[in-house]
Protein backbone atom coordinates (compact mmCIF):
# COMPACT_ATOMS: atom_id res chain seq x y z
CA UNK A 1 0.00 0.00 0.00
CA UNK A 2 2.84 2.38 0.96
CA UNK A 3 4.64 1.68 -2.32
CA UNK A 4 1.42 2.37 -4.26
CA UNK A 5 1.04 5.76 -2.56
CA UNK A 6 4.65 6.68 -3.32
CA UNK A 7 4.21 5.63 -6.95
CA UNK A 8 1.00 7.70 -7.22
CA UNK A 9 2.69 10.79 -5.73
CA UNK A 10 5.66 10.39 -8.09
CA UNK A 11 3.32 10.08 -11.07
CA UNK A 12 1.35 13.16 -9.92
CA UNK A 13 4.54 15.23 -9.63
CA UNK A 14 5.70 14.08 -13.06
CA UNK A 15 2.38 15.02 -14.66
CA UNK A 16 2.39 18.37 -12.84
CA UNK A 17 5.93 19.08 -14.02
CA UNK A 18 5.08 18.24 -17.64
CA UNK A 19 1.95 20.35 -17.40
CA UNK A 20 3.98 23.35 -16.20
CA UNK A 21 6.53 22.85 -18.95
CA UNK A 22 3.79 22.80 -21.58
CA UNK A 23 2.75 26.31 -20.60
CA UNK A 24 5.89 27.81 -22.12
CA UNK A 25 7.34 27.26 -25.58
CA UNK A 26 9.97 30.01 -25.70
CA UNK A 27 13.18 29.73 -23.72
CA UNK A 28 15.28 32.93 -23.68
CA UNK A 29 18.89 32.84 -22.52
CA UNK A 30 21.61 35.43 -22.67
CA UNK A 31 24.44 37.39 -21.15
CA UNK A 32 25.03 41.10 -20.69
CA UNK A 33 28.76 41.42 -20.17
CA UNK A 34 29.60 44.00 -17.52
CA UNK A 35 26.15 44.11 -15.94
CA UNK A 36 26.38 43.48 -12.19
CA UNK A 37 23.00 44.70 -11.03
CA UNK A 38 19.75 45.74 -12.66
CA UNK A 39 16.43 44.51 -14.02
CA UNK A 40 15.61 43.21 -17.47
CA UNK A 41 12.07 43.31 -18.82
CA UNK A 42 10.70 41.25 -21.67
CA UNK A 43 8.18 43.51 -23.42
CA UNK A 44 5.65 43.23 -26.22
CA UNK A 45 3.80 45.95 -28.07
CA UNK A 46 0.20 46.35 -26.96
CA UNK A 47 -1.19 49.43 -28.66
CA UNK A 48 -0.29 52.16 -27.93
CA UNK A 49 2.82 51.21 -25.91
CA UNK A 50 5.21 48.49 -24.79
CA UNK A 51 4.03 46.29 -21.91
CA UNK A 52 6.23 44.10 -19.70
CA UNK A 53 5.33 40.40 -19.76
CA UNK A 54 8.24 39.15 -17.65
CA UNK A 55 11.11 40.52 -15.58
CA UNK A 56 14.57 39.21 -14.71
CA UNK A 57 16.59 40.46 -11.75
CA UNK A 58 20.34 40.68 -12.28
CA UNK A 59 22.36 40.49 -9.07
CA UNK A 60 26.03 39.71 -9.56
CA UNK A 61 25.56 37.25 -12.45
CA UNK A 62 25.25 38.74 -15.93
CA UNK A 63 23.75 35.54 -17.35
CA UNK A 64 19.98 35.39 -17.54
CA UNK A 65 17.15 33.17 -18.74
CA UNK A 66 13.36 33.05 -18.73
CA UNK A 67 10.48 31.06 -20.18
CA UNK A 68 7.50 32.56 -21.97
CA UNK A 69 4.28 31.24 -23.45
CA UNK A 70 4.34 32.53 -27.03
CA UNK A 71 1.07 32.01 -28.86
CA UNK A 72 2.50 33.21 -32.17
CA UNK A 73 5.89 34.44 -33.41
CA UNK A 74 6.16 38.16 -32.71
CA UNK A 75 8.55 41.02 -32.16
CA UNK A 76 9.54 41.29 -28.50
CA UNK A 77 11.87 43.68 -26.70
CA UNK A 78 14.55 43.17 -24.06
CA UNK A 79 14.55 46.35 -21.98
CA UNK A 80 17.39 47.10 -19.57
CA UNK A 81 16.32 49.25 -16.64
CA UNK A 82 19.45 51.17 -15.74
CA UNK A 83 17.49 53.25 -13.22
CA UNK A 84 18.47 56.43 -15.07
CA UNK A 85 16.70 56.73 -18.41
CA UNK A 86 14.16 54.99 -20.62
CA UNK A 87 16.24 55.64 -23.74
CA UNK A 88 15.60 53.54 -26.83
CA UNK A 89 19.27 52.55 -26.55
CA UNK A 90 18.17 50.36 -23.64
CA UNK A 91 15.74 48.27 -25.74
CA UNK A 92 16.77 45.36 -27.97
CA UNK A 93 14.25 44.19 -30.58
CA UNK A 94 14.16 40.47 -31.29
CA UNK A 95 11.73 38.46 -33.38
CA UNK A 96 10.69 35.68 -31.04
CA UNK A 97 9.48 32.25 -32.13
CA UNK A 98 9.02 28.94 -30.26
CA UNK A 99 12.30 27.33 -29.24
CA UNK A 100 15.44 28.68 -27.61
CA UNK A 101 16.69 32.17 -28.38
CA UNK A 102 20.00 33.53 -27.08
CA UNK A 103 20.80 37.23 -26.68
CA UNK A 104 24.38 38.28 -25.96
CA UNK A 105 25.56 41.88 -25.60
CA UNK A 106 27.48 44.11 -23.22
CA UNK A 107 26.59 46.93 -20.88
CA UNK A 108 28.45 49.76 -22.61
CA UNK A 109 27.13 49.12 -26.11
CA UNK A 110 23.90 47.37 -25.17
CA UNK A 111 22.02 47.91 -28.42
CA UNK A 112 24.76 47.97 -31.06
CA UNK A 113 26.57 44.88 -29.74
CA UNK A 114 23.50 42.67 -29.45
CA UNK A 115 23.86 39.28 -31.09
CA UNK A 116 20.68 37.23 -31.36
CA UNK A 117 20.60 33.57 -32.39
CA UNK A 118 18.01 30.80 -32.48
CA UNK A 119 15.27 32.52 -34.48
CA UNK A 120 14.93 32.17 -38.25
CA UNK A 121 12.45 35.05 -38.29
CA UNK A 122 14.97 37.29 -36.57
CA UNK A 123 17.71 36.18 -38.95
CA UNK A 124 15.52 37.24 -41.88
CA UNK A 125 14.63 40.51 -40.15
CA UNK A 126 18.32 41.35 -39.75
CA UNK A 127 18.89 40.53 -43.42
CA UNK A 128 16.08 42.92 -44.36
CA UNK A 129 17.36 45.69 -42.09
CA UNK A 130 20.88 45.43 -43.47
CA UNK A 131 19.70 46.18 -47.02
CA UNK A 132 17.09 48.68 -45.90
CA UNK A 133 19.79 50.67 -44.09
CA UNK A 134 21.36 51.43 -47.48
CA UNK A 135 18.19 53.20 -48.59
CA UNK A 136 18.14 55.14 -45.32
CA UNK A 137 21.78 56.18 -45.70
CA UNK A 138 21.21 57.25 -49.30
CA UNK A 139 18.21 59.33 -48.26
CA UNK A 140 20.25 61.09 -45.57
CA UNK A 141 22.92 61.91 -48.14
CA UNK A 142 20.30 63.31 -50.50
CA UNK A 143 18.75 65.39 -47.72
CA UNK A 144 22.15 66.94 -47.03
CA UNK A 145 22.69 67.66 -50.72
CA UNK A 146 19.24 69.15 -51.04
CA UNK A 147 19.79 71.40 -48.04
CA UNK A 148 22.98 72.75 -49.61
CA UNK A 149 21.18 73.28 -52.93
CA UNK A 150 18.43 75.22 -51.17
CA UNK A 151 21.03 77.44 -49.51
CA UNK A 152 22.54 78.12 -52.93
CA UNK A 153 19.03 78.63 -54.35
CA UNK A 154 19.88 76.19 -57.10
CA UNK A 155 16.41 75.25 -58.36
CA UNK A 156 17.69 72.82 -60.98
CA UNK A 157 19.70 70.87 -58.39
CA UNK A 158 16.76 70.84 -55.97
CA UNK A 159 14.45 69.35 -58.60
CA UNK A 160 17.08 66.77 -59.59
CA UNK A 161 17.64 65.69 -55.99
CA UNK A 162 13.88 65.48 -55.38
CA UNK A 163 13.61 63.00 -58.26
CA UNK A 164 16.45 60.95 -56.78
CA UNK A 165 14.66 60.93 -53.40
CA UNK A 166 11.44 59.69 -54.99
CA UNK A 167 13.31 56.95 -56.83
CA UNK A 168 15.05 55.91 -53.62
CA UNK A 169 11.72 55.55 -51.84
CA UNK A 170 10.31 53.50 -54.74
CA UNK A 171 13.31 51.17 -54.69
CA UNK A 172 13.02 50.82 -50.91
CA UNK A 173 9.35 49.87 -51.13
CA UNK A 174 9.94 47.53 -54.07
CA UNK A 175 12.71 45.76 -52.15
CA UNK A 176 10.49 45.38 -49.07
CA UNK A 177 7.65 43.99 -51.20
CA UNK A 178 9.89 41.46 -52.95
CA UNK A 179 11.48 40.45 -49.65
CA UNK A 180 8.14 39.77 -47.96
CA UNK A 181 6.79 37.80 -50.92
CA UNK A 182 9.99 35.74 -51.16
CA UNK A 183 9.69 34.94 -47.42
CA UNK A 184 5.95 34.32 -47.40
CA UNK A 185 6.41 31.22 -45.23
CA UNK A 186 7.79 33.22 -42.28
CA UNK A 187 5.92 35.50 -39.89
CA UNK A 188 8.43 38.30 -40.39
CA UNK A 189 6.85 38.87 -43.82
CA UNK A 190 3.52 40.38 -42.65
CA UNK A 191 5.36 42.18 -39.84
CA UNK A 192 7.56 44.06 -42.32
CA UNK A 193 4.51 44.87 -44.43
CA UNK A 194 2.75 46.38 -41.41
CA UNK A 195 5.73 48.09 -39.80
CA UNK A 196 7.74 49.27 -42.80
CA UNK A 197 5.51 49.73 -45.86
CA UNK A 198 1.99 50.12 -44.46
CA UNK A 199 1.44 53.22 -46.64
CA UNK A 200 2.44 51.59 -49.93
CA UNK A 201 -0.12 51.19 -52.73
CA UNK A 202 -2.81 48.72 -51.67
CA UNK A 203 -2.13 46.46 -54.67
CA UNK A 204 1.29 45.62 -53.23
CA UNK A 205 -0.05 44.95 -49.75
CA UNK A 206 -2.76 42.80 -51.34
CA UNK A 207 -0.08 40.81 -53.18
CA UNK A 208 1.84 40.25 -49.93
CA UNK A 209 -1.31 39.25 -48.08
CA UNK A 210 -2.37 36.75 -50.74
CA UNK A 211 1.12 35.24 -50.94
CA UNK A 212 1.24 34.23 -47.25
CA UNK A 213 1.21 30.51 -46.51
CA UNK A 214 -1.79 29.24 -44.46
CA UNK A 215 0.38 28.99 -41.32
CA UNK A 216 1.63 32.57 -41.62
CA UNK A 217 -1.85 33.84 -42.51
CA UNK A 218 -3.10 32.48 -39.16
CA UNK A 219 -0.27 34.09 -37.17
CA UNK A 220 -0.51 37.29 -35.14
CA UNK A 221 0.83 39.55 -37.88
CA UNK A 222 -0.76 37.52 -40.69
CA UNK A 223 -4.22 38.15 -39.26
CA UNK A 224 -3.41 41.81 -38.64
CA UNK A 225 -2.25 42.27 -42.24
CA UNK A 226 -5.39 40.60 -43.62
CA UNK A 227 -7.57 42.85 -41.47
CA UNK A 228 -5.58 45.94 -42.49
CA UNK A 229 -5.81 45.15 -46.21
CA UNK A 230 -9.54 44.45 -45.98
CA UNK A 231 -10.09 47.74 -44.14
CA UNK A 232 -8.27 49.72 -46.84
CA UNK A 233 -10.14 47.95 -49.63
CA UNK A 234 -13.44 48.67 -47.93
CA UNK A 235 -12.58 52.36 -47.47
CA UNK A 236 -11.62 52.58 -51.16
CA UNK A 237 -14.76 50.77 -52.23
CA UNK A 238 -12.96 47.71 -53.61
Amino acid sequence: MKNSIIAFVALFLLVSCNKNESKTNLHITGNIKGLKEGTLYIQRYVEPSLVAIDSIKIDGNSNFECNIDLKSPEMLYLFLDRGVTNSLDNNIMFFAEPGTINIDTNLDTYLSSAKITGSKNHELFEEYRKINARFTDENLTLIEQKFKAIKRKNTKAIDSISILQDNNVKRKYLYATNFTVNNKDHEVSPYIALAEIYDINIKYLDTIQKSMTPKVAKSLYGEKLTKYVNTIKKSEGN
